[in-house]
């Protein structure tokens, strides 16, 4: 499971980004999403690597994120994280009556540089198992 947040916001952002961030429900800074690891999804993250960060997602940051900051679609439902995160290889989350996307609190101890991961201490494109950390950060 890949896990892709927003960082960049709406500014200087071209139409074609744009329409692909607001397809895939990141359509604001610090939201976040999470996706199948399939080559399709590999190449529209290639796309919109300028604006988000991604990374694969460990099984107890999932957890956490479910159980905090998951949204029912239904109001005044509780939401059970176990059973979310078991049916999540075989459902997506908006079949298991959760909104698609998670709304998180900007990075504790900030972002220092919004460059490349790689190129210096920047957080953009893809993050392998670092994500887990700016995660933490965020929830």
């Amino acid at each position: 499971m890949i896990i892709v947040i927003r960082i960049s916001g709406m500014v200087d952002v071209s139409e074609n980004v744009q329409y692909i961030l607001h397809n895939i429900n990141l359509r604001r800074k610090y939201s976040a999403i999470l996706m199948q690891e399939n080559p399709e999804n590999i190449k529209l993250l290639n796309k919109v690597r300028s604006f988000v960060a991604y990374g694969k997602i460990s099984d107890e940051n999932l957890m956490k994120l479910i159980s905090l900051r998951a949204e029912s679609l239904k109001r005044n439902v509780k939401i059970n994280a176990e059973s979310i995160v078991k049916n999540l290889e075989k459902k997506s989350l908006r079949e298991l009556d959760v909104k698609p996307f998670f709304r998180l609190h900007p990075p504790r101890k900030g972002i220092e540089s919004k460059k490349h991961f790689g190129v210096g201490k920047g957080v953009l494109g893809d993050n392998k198992e670092h994500i887990n950390a700016l995660l933490e950060r965020m929830l």
